[in-house]
């Protein structure tokens, strides 16, 4: 062979291995061998996950493709990430961005901002942080912080700067809007005030709100009539937004507040998501199957409503629940104030022993509701307890206990209160329109989070509806839970780029082992991690690894469509 003809063998070789390489797929990570669950319901097969960056780059057989890391899926499942469409991670997150009481649970996106979002805080809302009143400002005591922003926009600015393990989104409050531009008081809204209102809610939006929120059961948001409700429902469609709401009433008046809320949905054009869909107090458990059939009734019509659910019979809420609505007025401070009047007391008391409480008497509704939070350490030794409990040992009067330990504790005290049936959270779980909420805060056993006995849906709620109502009960599908973990979410959100493992989509996935993924919090000893989840990505990053947190934080903040 003469020279000529030797380099151009070489040079054919040459472009022959170049072509070859070219033509190996080259990723970031490959996941390899799981069970994949790709979140839209269909039965799981096997295949591989190749990611490039923060996001999806191929579904398939990758068996010859190349990548800078590698991770056995092997006799696991690999899904889409879990998103937690209820909490109240606004502010712990600003403590320790690492999230560990979700991300531990294979949750990659929290949903915050309900009733009381974190922004905007200007107007009457900053006064009162000014003065140290309203549960805004007993929410950063509480966790050591200081305000350093005004608007949502400012917030999301502040939480990024700190670092997420996890995926954030929020709505605008409507509570805190009324908060801003009327405080807590009880009266009509001005059409000066409603077009305040209407100003900060379009401006929220702006700033990449995912919609209007209500808390209609809680001060001040259960003020706002249905017609108020509907005019700022109004703004959030017209920028694409949704509207989510804690309804009017979940016991004595349950098909009456869903009604509101298809009404809301109806007027305003707008898709309406009801938070911790229940039926509380054992008078009302038998509606539950007469809510369905009213929902299903709805979107049979046209009407996009859906739900979301936690999986336990007992809620978490502040125990000035159990006060009649007028009582709670203007607030923690105030109500302390108005027990410590002897006539407004009396008139408390008098109101109490004639409440519709759900149950036989007040006296059993006490016997349900535990305490999970106080803040001083005079009164500390009360967590864990029921009312009936502290008031038996005190010697004390159920409602005279009960009314001074809110004097005590300045009103701010948490309880969990045991409300519901099981049978009625199994219906609820086998409905297609019902997505996955904790309704909890992200939090750690260790440190200032790890205060209290919380509910143990904190730590605990996404393992406990694999292990606990798909594994052992059986309740629905593998498949079909996590559609309700993951597509489902999303799209109620509006998020096309999540909630599925498909190409294209962002790098939030969630591997983890079928056999052992398990809720080990209790009510008694809630601050307790859940097993199981072995691998987590968020945009690619991998946060969980071999069960363990790694400390990243390639979380980020999710933006509403009206994001300017």
């Amino acid at each position: 062979m003469n020279a000529i003809g030797f380099f151009t063998v070489l040079s054919l070789l040459l472009f022959l291995l170049l072509s070859f390489c070219a033509s190996v797929e080259k990723y970031d990570v490959i996941i390899t061998g799981g069970k994949l669950i790709d979140g839209t319901g269909n039965p799981w097969r096997y295949a591989d996950v190749g990611i490039c960056g923060d996001k999806i780059m191929r579904v398939g057989n990758l068996a010859d493709a190349d990548a800078k890391q590698k991770i056995s899926a092997k006799g696991l499942y690999v899904t889409p990430g879990f998103i937690d469409m209820h909490t109240h991670s606004d502010y712990t997150l600003l403590v320790d961005g690492t999230g560990q009481s979700k991300i531990r649970q294979g949750v990659t996106l929290e949903v915050i901002g309900e009733s009381e979002s974190a922004g905007p805080v200007v107007g009457k809302a900053l006064e009162a942080v000014e003065k140290k009143q309203f549960s805004f400002l007993n929410d950063l005591d509480k966790w050591e912080l200081e305000l350093t922003w005004e608007t949502l926009g400012d917030y999301f600015r502040v939480l990024e700067a700190g670092g997420i393990s996890g995926n954030i989104a929020s709505y605008v409050g409507l509570g805190q809007v009324r908060s801003c531009v009327m405080g807590k008081e009880n009266r009509k809204p001005s059409e000066e005030e409603m077009e305040k209102m209407k100003q900060l809610v379009r401006e929220a939006m702006e700033d990449g709100a995912m919609g209007l929120s209500s808390g209609l059961l809680y001060v001040p948001d259960m003020y706002f009539t249905t017609e108020e409700i509907i005019e700022f429902a109004k703004i959030s469609s017209n920028y694409g937004g949704i509207y989510a709401t804690h309804i009017r009433s979940e016991d004595n008046e349950l098909l009456e507040s869903i009604d509101e809320a298809i009404e809301i949905s109806k007027e305003a054009d707008i898709p309406v998501d009801i938070f911790h869909f229940k039926a509380s107090a054992k008078h009302n458990w038998h509606k539950m199957p007469r809510a369905i059939e009213k929902i299903n009734k709805a979107r049979n019509s046209g009407v996009d409503i859906t739900v979301n659910q936690y999986p336990y019979i007992a809620g978490s809420t502040s125990i000035t629940i159990i006060l009649p609505d007028w009582a709670r007025e203007g607030g923690y401070k105030k109500i302390a104030e108005r027990l410590k009047d002897p006539a407004e007391r009396q008139k408390v008391k008098n109101d109490m022993r004639t409440l519709d409480t759900g149950f036989d008497s007040m006296e059993e509704y006490m016997s349900k509701v535990y305490i999970s939070r106080i803040l001083s350490d005079k009164n500390k030794h009360l967590e864990g307890k029921s009312l009936i409990e502290i008031a038996h040992e005190a010697n004390e009067n159920p409602i005279d206990n009960y009314l001074n330990l809110l004097i005590e504790e300045n009103a701010d005290v948490y309880g969990v209160l045991f409300t519901m049936t099981e049978e009625n959270k199994k219906l609820e779980m086998k409905q297609p329109w019902l997505s996955i909420c904790s309704d909890g805060t992200a939090l750690k056993p260790e440190g200032i989070l790890g205060r209290g006995k919380p509910h143990p849906r904190y730590y605990g709620t996404f393992p406990r509806l694999i292990g606990k109502y798909v594994r052992e009960e059986k309740v629905v599908t593998l498949e079909d839970m996590i559609r309700k973990m993951t597509s489902l979410a999303a799209q109620r959100l509006g998020l096309r780029d999540r909630g599925l493992i498909k190409k294209g989509m962002f790098a939030d996935i969630c591997v983890f082992d079928y056999d052992k993924i398990t809720d080990h919090a209790t009510f008694e000893n809630p601050h307790q991690y859940s097993e199981g989840i072995v691998y987590l990505f968020v945009n690619g990053g991998l946060v969980i690894k071999d069960g363990e947190h790694t400390g990243a934080k390639p979380g980020r903040v999710l933006y509403g469509p009206g994001k300017k």
